[in-house]
């Protein structure tokens, strides 16, 4: 018999929340990677995420004979649904072993809370907003996740479309060989660009004088550039305060590409990071006691990966070549310190103009995830 336990959002209880995947389900899975527990902690807090502000959230988790077999959150993002007119509840950080009365049980539960405050269908794998993870994955089981992404077992959206969801969109995501210099086509167009459009990088030193400069900036045009994507839920100020202080300290700085009219304003970022899959791994989400050395070594040993995480272009510049830019400006960094391959972000399916960006490039589709969804 299942039995499902509210998880109230309080440290002690949210813990075994969060723990649940990196310590039963995927203790032995050598592609699994996990988020950063105290990352992941603050994130399901009212009292932490500023997105608490317009969202609300429920976690349930469902134990068989006393020990957990799966896990579940439900949330209302108030303000993608004013955006959509949509009465839309969420599913997100959902985990569960092979077993279909599992997997009904947790469904079933998040269904009837979501009915409960008006919802009339469920979407996800979705978190509160766009800086969280999103996506189940449905293609690409055999392959080493990432820190931005989710990885589920291969038995996940089988029993998605055993209970009646359907697919709402697909991400896909890329693996590029980072070659060892500039296409050439690619810098062409960023001479260009250089020329024509008025638009440079620029590159900082200062990690302080960037935030001053542009943290704020670096997230408003984030904004802008991904404001009608499927779902998107525009960071308020304070969470834009929130993200500056949690993530901009600790990029690396030539890892990161600014594009800037000549009076300094911002037309387009370029955000990568050396991947930190392996380094989350043998921490397994922890950084004590020894976790903060597997990360460092990520960081700073040799790394033959790196991530792209986002790439943002105002919309006015869009086509304009600003990408190649970026590109222009990221591979001799990445070439200096080693890397050998990229992975991309997961986009959109049909979002052609970004894909047509990789056809510089040997690449590969390695991944594909899928927003399920279904009427309540």
């Amino acid at each position: 018999m299942i039995q499902i336990k509210e998880i109230r959002p309080v440290k002690s209880e949210l813990k075994r929340f969060v723990t649940f995947p990196i310590d039963t389900l995927y203790h032995d899975s050598p592609y699994y990677v996990p988020s950063l527990v105290s990352d992941e902690m603050r994130t399901l807090q009212p009292g932490e995420n500023p997105a608490f502000d317009y969202c609300e959230a429920a976690y349930f988790m469902a134990y068989r004979d006393g020990r957990p077999v799966g896990r579940i959150a439900g949330i209302i993002n108030r303000l993608v649904n004013e955006r959509s007119g949509k009465q839309e509840g969420r599913f997100g950080f959902v985990d569960f072993i092979d077993d279909a009365e599992v997997a009904d049980a947790l469904f079933q539960t998040v269904a009837q809370w979501a009915r409960g405050k008006g919802m009339t269908c469920l979407t996800g794998q979705l978190g509160f907003t766009d800086m969280d993870k999103e996506g189940m994955l449905v293609e690409g089981f055999d392959q080493v996740g990432t820190q931005a992404t989710i990885y589920n077992h291969e038995y996940y959206p089988r029993h998605m479309e055993r209970m009646g969801f359907v697919k709402d969109v697909d991400w896909v995501e890329f693996r590029v060989k980072v070659p060892p210099e500039v296409p050439e086509k690619m810098h062409r167009v960023a001479a260009i660009v250089r020329q024509r459009v008025g638009v440079d990088t620029i590159k900082y030193t200062n990690r302080r004088k960037l935030v001053r400069d542009y943290g704020e900036a670096i997230f408003k045009l984030i904004n802008e550039a991904y404001d009608q994507l499927f779902g998107y839920s525009p960071l308020s100020d304070k969470q834009i305060e929130h993200y500056i202080k949690m993530y901009v300290p600790f990029l690396p700085l030539d890892d990161l590409s600014l594009v800037v009219k000549p009076d300094g304003e911002l037309v387009g970022v370029g955000i990568t990071l050396p991947s930190l899959s392996q380094g989350l791994i043998k921490s397994r989400g922890r950084l004590f006691p020894m976790g903060w050395w597997h990360l460092l070594k990520a960081f700073k040993g040799h790394n033959p990966v790196v991530d792209l995480l986002l790439i943002a272009v105002k919309p006015e510049y869009h086509s304009k070549g600003v990408n190649a830019l970026i590109f222009d400006d990221l591979i001799p960094c990445f070439n200096r310190f080693g890397y050998q391959w990229a992975d991309t972000g997961h986009e959109l399916e049909d979002n052609e103009r970004v894909q047509q960006q990789w056809q510089y490039f040997d690449y590969r589709q390695n991944k594909r995830r899928r927003a399920f969804t279904k009427e309540l």
